[in-house]
């Protein structure tokens, strides 16, 4: 019995370290600009809507909490059913490894939002630069999942993160497009590049 547990455990092991050295196939060009599209409407509405977000920060922080969970649900969905297809029996490895890559990046940024909220909310204007570095190191640490052009998207991330930081104050703090427009070009940055991708390789959408 020891032997066959041992045997298991090291099948197992196997498995993850074949998923850990394959390219990840999970995401989908199409949802992947859809999530840039979806923050593009999202600062739309809180440019129409919300004429002063830092006086309304919880009115804001609620937008934009709505807008991440439905783009991550549109993509852990994608992700399940282009895993099945395309990475079979190794399908439910290769999507734990792709989202661990991003559970440390989106715990810290989801407790950086209640703490500053909490003990700092005259800092809220820093929020969208963090979320975005944050974002940026959650791609660098899927680098090895994803085509090497995507390092590119995540420096994108982190240069607009710091800018939004540099300038997160007067008429710029929580402005609709420090959101809009960095999610919107880096998610469709992400979408053309998992297109070539997938064309290329004449991977099935």
């Amino acid at each position: 019995m020891r032997e066959l547990d041992t045997a298991l455990t090291g099948i197992t092991e196997i498995r993850r370290q074949i998923a850990r050295t394959t390219e990840f196939h999970g995401y989908g060009p199409a949802t992947l600009a859809a999530t840039g599209a979806l923050a593009f409407a999202a600062a739309a509405v809180q440019s129409a809507w919300l004429a002063d977000p830092v006086a309304h920060v919880t009115a804001y922080l609620t937008l934009w909490i709505a807008t991440a969970s439905i783009a991550v649900g549109l993509v852990g969905t994608e992700m399940l059913i282009r895993s099945r297809r395309h990475h079979s029996r190794l399908a439910a490895e290769m999507v734990w490894g792709a989202v661990e890559q991003f559970v440390p990046a989106g715990m810290v940024g989801a407790l950086l939002t209640m703490v500053l909220m909490r003990y700092a909310p005259e800092s809220a204007g820093l929020l969208p630069g963090l979320w975005q570095s944050l974002f940026c190191l959650g791609l660098f640490a899927s680098g090895r999942f994803l085509p090497r052009a995507v390092f590119l998207v995540g420096v994108w991330y982190l240069a607009s993160g710091l800018a939004s930081i540099a300038f997160a104050r007067g008429a710029w703090a929580l402005s609709p497009w420090t959101m809009g427009l960095s999610f919107g070009i880096g998610q469709s940055a992400l979408a053309l590049i998992v297109l070539r991708r997938d064309r290329s390789g004449d991977v099935e959408h």
